[in-house]
């Protein structure tokens, strides 16, 4: 978190009181302290949305956005599908390891976002190199060319099932899907909380893909988890 000045002191309570801890504040601390700087675009953009758009937790934030733009670097796609914008902050990211002609198509249900993606994503360098569409990432998936090299699914739990169904034929061979939230608090392992809808379709979202022959994958506990699968 980062000290926004004396004015700001509510705000940082505020924020303080939102935040998910995946780690103890220590160990939370140190690794940001030994990670690479959010870029200061990136750092605004964090700052905006923790003040004024609602549940800012979603956002992918600091050092799980290093770790997305490290894939992208090491991947260097051509062509990024992105399910769940936000606030653009997980878009910039990958669009740092695009290749020179390469873009991002990015998916989102909720227009009411438009205004922050207009005043950080498209006042960005990448700004060409990012496509925005709303609507309903299940029908408008199908209508995207293939040879996708990188996906990130961070939208409706509900359907993760859905969206790797639909995106898996796409993606070429050697090819990345991400998948966030899929420890979902730490809600997979507890039982108490496996009646619950997102709980429940994030738990089949797991088996369903580590059982999947098309892919091989690994649960990196980055954050609240991020699932790597690579297309065989």
């Amino acid at each position: 978190m980062r000290i926004l000045g004396e004015d700001n002191h509510l705000h940082i309570i505020f924020i303080k009181n939102l935040t998910m801890d995946f780690l103890p504040e220590e160990l939370e601390t140190y690794i940001k302290e030994h990670t690479q700087e959010e870029s200061e675009q990136l750092a605004e953009l964090n700052r905006e949305t923790w003040l004024k758009i609602m549940t800012p937790r979603m956002l992918s934030g600091h050092v799980q956005g290093r770790v997305l733009a490290t894939f992208s670097h090491m991947i260097q796609p051509k062509y990024v599908l992105e399910i769940g914008t936000y606030t653009g902050y997980s878009a910039l990211c990958f669009a740092e390891g695009l290749t020179k002609d390469g873009k991002i198509i990015t998916i989102d249900i909720n227009e009411e976002l438009r205004p922050i993606l207009d005043k950080y994503v498209f006042k960005s360098p990448y700004a060409d190199q990012i496509d925005f569409r709303i609507g309903d990432a299940i029908k408008i998936i199908p209508e995207l060319p293939d040879e996708i090299d990188l996906v990130f699914i961070d939208a409706d739990k509900s359907n993760y099932s859905n969206y790797f169904d639909l995106v898996i034929d796409k993606v070429r061979q050697g090819g990345y899907i991400l998948a966030d939230n899929v420890l979902w608090s730490g809600n997979v392992v507890d039982e108490s909380k496996f009646k619950d809808k997102s709980t429940a379709a994030i738990r089949a979202f797991n088996e369903k893909v580590h059982k999947d022959d098309r892919v091989e994958n690994v649960l990196f506990p980055v954050r609240d988890g991020i699932m790597v699968m690579r297309k065989l």
